[in-house]
């Protein structure tokens, strides 16, 4: 968990205004930082209000929609606009909630930079976490150019894709029922995780 957490935090927010993929990253590591650190947003009263603005960064940074499309391969062709409409949706949920719960017990994990690789509209910006219990993990971020903007589609965490992850888990579901019945999982997921927030609130 100590290793999720310090991954997903790097990859939190992004500034307007930086120049370069490494720039951006390490802009999320500072607003992510400075979030979850905020004493008065730490307050049980402000947690959804914090919850909100690190959603907020990290929507910045990534790009959603093409971290779905990668998710789905080859599915993403067969399925409607409607039907990729709500996969983004429910796909950006499961990945929000999963890791932004996280964020929210950073302990001091460093991070350091080790290099950066572009190639055209294509970038890779490789970091080591080094946790509480000094292990080093290694966290690349695979980034393009939208636009004026460098945005993430994929995370390996210890050399393994989020995206590939994922996408392996959603092949299988699909190949075994549909991609009706994979969307009725993560419908499924939804409600249950909404469930637990309502009433881990009270």
């Amino acid at each position: 968990m100590e290793k999720a957490l310090a991954a997903w935090l790097l990859v939190a927010a992004a500034t307007a205004g930086t120049t370069t993929p490494t720039e951006v990253v390490q802009a999320t590591v500072n607003r992510a930082i400075t979030l979850v650190q905020d004493a008065d947003l730490a307050r049980p009263v402000n947690a959804d209000k914090r919850r909100s603005e690190l959603r907020r960064v990290a929507e910045d940074l990534f790009d959603f929609g093409e971290m779905s499309r990668r998710a789905l391969a080859r599915h993403w062709g067969e399925c409607s606009s409607q039907e990729r409409e709500e996969f983004v949706r429910l796909f950006t949920d499961l990945l929000e909630r999963s890791y932004l719960s996280k964020i929210e017990n950073w302990s001091g994990e460093k991070v350091l930079f080790v290099s950066e690789a572009i190639d055209g509209d294509y970038a890779a910006v490789r970091s080591k976490i080094v946790t509480v219990r000094k292990q080093e993990v290694p966290v690349e971020y695979r980034l393009y150019r939208a636009g004026q903007r460098w945005q993430v589609y994929d995370v390996l965490f210890e050399g393994v894709s989020f995206i590939a992850t994922y996408r392996s888990q959603f092949n299988r579901i699909i190949q075994a029922s549909s991609f009706a019945g994979l969307m009725d999982k993560m419908r499924e997921k939804e409600v249950e995780v909404v469930s637990a927030d309502h009433h881990a609130g009270k």
